[in-house]
């Protein structure tokens, strides 16, 4: 299997190509360059692993939480590039991403994953991790740091903007005593979460992909 993975729904813009669990990968912490810097990431990843647009079998793409501008750059250029090539494209939870990269690094099976929303709120969700594969431990939301759910019995972890922003509130709430905030969701890790077997079931036409804000929206649980 071939995917082409993008991801700047957060102050991180990152391209990726997988290829049979092989991935190839552009990633920099770049605020509002997203624009500017991902298709040049996209023709690096697909040229170093000698592939066209039209010899992948889907592209992925984070789907949001996040940033409204960075969510809508790349579903817009998944778009374009699936609509070009005859590729449906594979809506991968921003969030999920997240929490998949900060469970590889640290080996941790419970990532307790919040980016910072702004206006006193955080993009949040609750995974467990095994064998590379996200269980969601329930719905992903935007609410107050004060207002979040209880975690499921576990060893857990806190990865995100929104443990920066928001520690003493979360740890207070959450008992959670590590964290990371200087995490974010990689392209790499939206490409191994697309192909999953779960994540396989839940590709779409282009023309169905949509972002995922949750901001004024009703929160429902996601596809990975």
């Amino acid at each position: 299997m071939k995917l082409l993975a993008l991801e700047t729904a957060t102050e991180a813009c990152s391209a990726a190509v997988w290829v049979d669990g092989v991935v190839v990968e552009r990633y920099q912490l770049a605020p509002r360059r997203h624009a500017a810097l991902i298709l040049p990431m996209i023709e690096a990843v697909l040229a170093e692993s000698g592939l066209v647009a039209t010899q992948l079998d889907a592209i992925a793409v984070g789907r949001g939480p996040g940033a409204f501008t960075g969510v809508r750059i790349a579903i817009g250029i998944a778009q374009g590039i699936a609509f070009a090539a005859d590729l449906p494209i594979a809506p991968v939870s921003t969030l999920a991403a997240l929490a998949l990269g900060a469970a590889r690094e640290t080996g941790i099976d419970c990532i307790a994953a919040a980016l910072d929303a702004r206006m006193g709120e955080i993009y949040w969700g609750s995974y467990g991790v095994a064998n590379g594969a996200i269980a969601w431990q329930g719905d992903e939301r935007v609410c107050a740091p004060q207002a979040v759910g209880a975690l499921p019995p576990g060893d857990w972890y806190g990865a995100g903007s929104g443990w920066s922003s928001y520690a003493d509130a979360l740890a207070q709430r959450l008992g959670v005593s590590r964290w990371q905030g200087e995490c974010y969701p990689h392209a790499g890790d939206v490409a191994r979460l697309a192909a999953a077997p779960r994540g396989r079931h839940q590709w779409v036409a282009a023309e169905r992909a949509t972002p995922v804000y949750l901001r004024n929206e009703v929160a429902s649980k996601p596809s990975s």
